[in-house]
């Protein structure tokens, strides 16, 4: 299957403002911004068949294309990456079969969790679109826990059936659960993974639905797919000892970077 990675990317972030362009330290003291990793990440991808990165803002196409990138200027009116990624998929998408939204502040997804919700799409012809999700363990979890304590939005979890078909996502931590568990312990609770896989058809559709109250109160964009009755596809990948971590806030800087070090990104 063709596949078109775009990594949407917005410097006027309501919650952290010029995220793009934020600077990240790896293993060997480089630092790069998080655009580039994020798409030194895409570039790790088996299935990906080109790579572009989407904005509306200037300074982000100066940097991105410092480093090499494609980039493809995109509607300021696109309100989330799904909707960045439709614009896209009008203009480029008519060669690919699969258009991969890699949101630009997950520069440690790992190339397999793109490369399984293709397949996952692939296998699963009633899906608008994949999604990735990883269950959390013990110390994910006391980390969503604490961001929400203090009244920081953190990682997004992911509610699914039995078939993969998602129940729901929430910036709440679903299920409730009262459990302790010890720090490497799986849990019940699973971490969905802000990467998308759809086909050109779905992508096509949600550029044409209005915002619903749900994708409106939790400002998760795949939510517009299910109060449409688009079935979306939760695929469960696997870390294989590799950290995850999304740049949300501030805060977050420090903790990718220690991830950076750890699983030994330059």
């Amino acid at each position: 299957m063709s596949v078109l990675i775009v990594i949407p990317a917005r410097f006027a972030s309501q919650r952290y403002p010029g995220k793009p362009l934020a600077m990240l330290t790896g293993a060997t003291g480089q630092s790069r911004s998080l655009i580039h990793r994020s798409w030194l990440a895409a570039q790790e991808v088996s299935s990906a068949t080109r790579v572009v990165v989407a904005t509306d803002d200037a300074r982000i196409r100066e940097a991105a294309e410092a480093f090499g990138a494609e980039v493809v200027m995109t509607s300021p009116k696109c309100r989330n990456g799904t909707e960045r990624c439709a614009e896209v998929a009008r203009g480029l998408g008519a060669d690919y079969e699969v258009i991969v939204n890699l949101q630009g502040d997950a520069p440690l997804t790992p190339a397999w969790f793109i490369d399984d919700i293709v397949s996952g799409l692939r296998a699963d012809p009633a899906a608008a679109i994949a999604t990735p999700v990883l269950r959390c363990d013990g110390a994910t979890l006391a980390g969503f826990r604490r961001d929400r304590a203090q009244g920081r939005v953190g990682g997004t979890t992911a509610v699914f059936a039995a078939d993969g078909a998602a129940l729901y996502f929430s910036k709440e931590v679903v299920p409730f659960t009262s459990e302790s568990y010890g720090d490497a312990d799986p849990t019940p609770v699973f971490h969905h993974v802000g990467v998308y896989a759809y086909r050109q058809a779905s992508l096509a559709a949600y550029a044409l639905m209005d915002v619903g109250p749900l994708e409106q109160l939790e400002g998760l964009e795949q939510l517009r797919f299910m109060e449409n009755g688009h079935r979306v596809a939760c695929v469960e990948v696997k870390a294989r000892g590799r950290s995850f971590w999304e740049l949300n806030n501030p805060e977050d800087i420090e903790v990718i970077e220690s991830m950076l070090r750890k699983d030994g990104h330059p």
